[in-house]
């Protein structure tokens, strides 16, 4: 029998397996999983933004919106998975037999390209939450105000989630030996988490400033 795939798991079996002393799920696919509770939260308040006649000149507009959202958390939930599988292709590689050259030789490249997918998960986390970010700003103007502090609640998860991400880029950068591959996903994950803050810090301030008055 097929075992589930994580995002299939509920809420307090996931938290069980993240808290386990298996080395799958861990911090990867957490940040990816609190990049889907962002886009969710998002979501929500365009939900309850489309129909209403207070907003009707936004509909079209925040409709464009949900439906990216929608594509993200799906693609975050993916990524849920995707790290404890790339994780599991870290763990395979380290165990192929290491007794004659050849082996030695297959075995190191086997890690390598297993560290490179490794490092591309969370890469493509961090692209996920720059393109959430860019909805939140419309969110927090034009959608419900009733729910403006969801929005918060986004921008912080989405910034938490991108950072995480950041961290496990850098975490298999350490070992991989390919100083150009290094160099320019570094370049990259930093890009990303610089854009990503900006737009989630101002995000977040502007919310903060609604609801306090």
């Amino acid at each position: 029998m097929a075992q589930p795939t994580m995002p299939d798991l509920t809420i307090r079996d996931y938290l069980e397996r993240l808290a386990g002393d298996d080395p799958a799920p861990g911090g990867g696919s957490a940040a990816a999983l609190a990049g889907a509770l962002a886009a969710a939260s998002a979501r929500m308040v365009g939900s309850f933004t489309v129909g209403k006649k207070k907003y009707t000149d936004a509909e079209d507009e925040i409709r464009a919106h949900l439906q990216a959202i929608d594509e993200l958390r799906e693609e975050m939930l993916r990524l849920v998975q995707d790290d404890v599988t790339a994780f599991g292709g870290v763990g395979a590689a380290y165990a192929m037999p290491k007794e004659t050259g050849e082996q030695t030789r297959a075995r190191s490249a086997a890690i390598q390209e297993a560290l490179r997918e490794a490092a591309a998960v969370p890469l493509r986390l961090a692209e996920a939450c720059v393109r959430l970010a860019e909805h939140l700003p419309p969110l927090a103007t034009k959608g419900n105000q009733n729910l403006v502090s969801d929005v918060g609640v986004a921008a912080t998860l989405c910034r938490a989630a991108c950072e995480c991400a950041w961290l496990n880029v850098e975490v298999n950068l350490a070992y991989i030996k390919d100083e150009e591959f290094v160099a320019t996903t570094r370049a990259k994950v930093e890009e990303l988490l610089g854009e990503v803050r900006d737009t989630c810090e101002d995000t977040w301030f502007a919310v903060a400033e609604k609801v306090t008055g």
